[in-house]
């Protein structure tokens, strides 16, 4: 372990919005169900093997993680629906060391303030950062990589070194 960790955050997929649901149990709607995939096709491709993630107790945030495929340790967390950033990193900085990368299933806004509030170490992609700046749509990853433990991450600390937007 050379004390170099990942995380990526990611918005859920593209909901649906059925008349009568509550919006923490709307479902997704065939585009995300789509995307969410394509999303999955993307991490196993282009990130390391996921060894956590941390997921919002909201239907779509679950069906989202269900539909990318990725095979690993889940905690469903009813603090990251609705949650501040603060919140958000909270609950990052109550992951295991022996988690190398870590994927969080969230909601907007949050997601995008974390990952500009994160950046800013060496290695950030101001480009990328501009871009979360304007929209982090839904499936959209933010990739930051993270020097030491969970537990000490804070603001600026880490590198946002991608976005992507898998369609």
């Amino acid at each position: 372990m050379n004390g170099q960790r990942t995380l990526l955050l990611m918005r859920h997929a593209k909901s649906s919005y059925p008349d009568g649901v509550v919006d923490h149990d709307r479902p997704l709607a065939p585009r995300g169900i789509r995307e969410a995939g394509l999303a999955g096709d993307w991490l196993r491709a282009n990130v390391p093997a996921i060894d956590a993630v941390l997921c919002s107790t909201a239907t779509r945030a679950r069906q989202t993680l269900d539909r990318t495929g990725i095979d690993a340790m889940v905690r469903y967390s009813e603090r990251l629906y609705g949650a501040t950033p603060g919140t958000m990193i909270d609950e990052i900085n109550g992951v295991a060391d022996s988690v190398d990368t870590l994927l969080v299933v969230g909601h907007e806004p949050t997601t995008s303030n974390v990952a500009i509030g994160l950046a800013g170490a060496e290695g950030t992609d101001t480009a990328a950062v501009q871009r979360i700046s304007e929209k982090f749509p839904t499936s959209a990853i933010a990739v930051l990589t993270v020097a030491g433990d969970w537990k000490r991450l804070e603001l600026n600390r880490a590198a946002l070194v991608a976005f992507e937007i898998p369609r």
